[in-house]
């Protein structure tokens, strides 16, 4: 049975390979010293959570998420990282993590929870398509002027 609840100090390995996992999956690096700081940040007083999935007393699953204002409303969810080890993919974990997420969202009254995938991620995709709504947006990043 999959159990959901914030992450912990005493998380801090098992999150770390699954992180290294979706950095990976998303051909991202990530130098060392940033999984200290991501870590440093889920845990601290930023508005930056982190959930975590068990499965038989593991870690098999994470999701990071925050809150931010828009121009047309003052609150939305964004789901920034959703990740399941390999092992324990089909067992229900993303959806709960996705659901303990919109719980948050619920609680915090935000108008909204989205997240993003790549176009070419079809196993996430056929989760996304049965518990969310496809909008058609596309999303494009501008590099960061030098």
């Amino acid at each position: 049975m999959i159990t959901i609840s914030p992450l912990r100090p005493e998380d801090r390995a098992a999150w770390e390979v699954l992180a290294r996992g979706y950095k990976a999956f998303y051909e991202t690096p990530v130098p060392d010293e940033g999984y200290t700081e991501t870590w440093r940040r889920l845990l601290g007083p930023e508005d930056l959570h982190g959930t975590g999935a068990w499965l038989d007393g593991r870690l098999v699953g994470i999701a990071h998420y925050l809150f931010h204002a828009t121009v047309w409303q003052p609150d939305y969810c964004y789901l920034q990282d959703l990740f399941v080890d390999e092992t324990a993919r089909g067992k229900g974990a993303a959806r709960a993590l996705i659901e303990e997420v919109a719980r948050a969202a619920r609680t915090r009254g935000a108008a909204r929870l989205y997240w993003t995938t790549k176009q070419d991620n079809v196993t996430a995709r056929a989760l996304y398509d049965k518990v969310a709504v496809f909008t058609g947006f596309i999303r494009y990043d501008y590099a960061a002027p030098a």
